[in-house]
């Protein structure tokens, strides 16, 4: 069965069914690959428990920091047509954020500051180092009241600014920089920050730029920024703690354009869709004989950029994130699997989780694709970063593997 043991794979399944019938989640859906050929899919539990609507694989769900991978290959789009260079500075299309001043001390006061280094580049975006971001430093209240919608609205900042990409870049302009571009991580901003500048470069909408780069040559008709009335009953509901529903497919925030279409976290998706992007990527930047972006740059967004120094130390406050980078590291926009840890995932294998409960790991050692797609606003920062439920699924995979 492509490498996997049917027991192994009956044994998936039985874990998100237990995840179900206990009631940690209303549902969800998994999907994995190897070789390029479907294995398995599980669709269990409900997308809609109140109406008793099952789980399907069709069913679309609010993607979060998913949606960071691909405005980070949409980027990289523009390098390859050579419209701007990856340590080129962003100065000219972004100039509020020309001239930064640093602040002496990431937990310090924002006055107490000093000139930067040198201009803010591209890589500086793509590796979340142009030093602002979400996690610790003072500025952090700041930062998350800026979150945009309606992304703040599922993820509970009451007080978030309603702004639109342009007021909000001279929002964030207007705060120094906690560190020197290059040399600290923080979330998250940068590829909001990305989505403008994409914008900017193209003078297009960043949706149109996302549809006409990635979206349509791969055939991901299900993902955008907006569900459209057509589409909206396969919408999952979108559960908080106890089970409170945070967002309906009646009323949902996704029904219409976003004021800011977030680069960072706004997009809509289902696992047939970023299962195409995921191979994408293994493939070296092309699937089935469409080419989205040149092998060498897709070879550069699986580089580890951090440096032993940010490894050594957690960008978030204690206890999230502890140990993150033990055993991983940062490319462009993706997270790479650096060490050998327990085994699982593979040395190499590029992810990175949504923060409302999606997931997507594309080992290229295996030539796996998996992806766990729930819709749980509080399944990551409950377990402290790492969601049980997700460690599982992949245990699980991995454990069914045999050769």
């Amino acid at each position: 069965m492509n490498g996997f043991s049917a027991e192994g794979l009956n044994k998936v399944s039985e874990v998100l069914d237990g995840y179900v019938e206990r009631g940690d989640v209303a549902g969800a859906v998994a999907m994995i690959y190897r070789h390029g050929k479907l294995v398995q899919v599980d669709a269990v539990g409900h997308r809609d428990r109140a109406a008793g609507l099952p789980m399907r694989r069709d069913t679309i769900f609010r993607i979060a920091s998913m949606t960071k991978p691909i405005t980070a290959v949409a980027a990289l789009t523009l390098v390859d047509e050579g419209l701007i260079g990856l340590h080129d500075p962003v100065d000219a299309w972004l100039p509020e954020l020309a001239d930064r001043q640093v602040m002496r001390d990431p937990d310090g006061s924002p006055e107490d500051v000093v000139p930067a280094e040198r201009p803010i580049t591209l890589e500086d975006l793509l590796t979340y180092r142009f030093g602002l971001g979400w996690g610790r430093s003072s500025l952090a209240p700041r930062l998350f009241a800026l979150t945009a919608d309606p992304i703040a609205s599922a993820i509970g900042v009451a007080d978030a600014e309603r702004l639109a990409p342009d007021e909000w870049l001279r929002a964030v302009g207007e705060l120094p920089l906690i560190g020197q571009p290059g040399s600290l991580w923080r979330y998250h901003t940068a590829s909001d920050i990305l989505g403008i500048l994409i914008s900017r470069i193209t003078g297009r909408p960043l949706e149109t730029v996302l549809r006409e780069r990635i979206l349509d040559p791969l055939g991901m008709s299900d993902t955008g920024f907006v569900v459209p009335e057509s589409k909206r009953d396969r919408l999952s509901v979108l559960y908080g703690p106890d089970s409170t529903e945070l967002d309906r497919p009646a009323t949902t925030a996704w029904g219409e354009q976003p004021l800011f279409p977030s680069g960072g976290a706004g997009l809509v998706s289902t696992v047939d869709d970023y299962a195409r992007f995921a191979h994408m990527l293994l493939g070296g930047g092309a699937l089935n004989g469409v080419r989205i972006l040149s092998a060498e740059l897709v070879e550069a967004l699986r580089t580890d950029y951090l440096t032993p120094e940010q490894h050594a130390v957690s960008p978030f406050n204690p206890p999230l994130g502890q140990g993150i980078w033990d055993d991983q590291g940062f490319g462009y926009g993706v997270r790479i699997q650096t060490g050998p840890g327990a085994g699982i995932p593979a040395v190499g294998t590029l992810s990175w989780p949504g923060g409302l409960g999606t997931a997507w790991y594309a080992d290229p050692e295996n030539d796996l694709v998996a992806l766990l797609f729930v819709q749980s606003a509080n399944i990551i920062i409950a377990a402290e970063w790492r969601s049980p439920l997700g460690d599982d699924f992949l245990t699980g995979v991995y454990s069914a593997l045999e050769g």
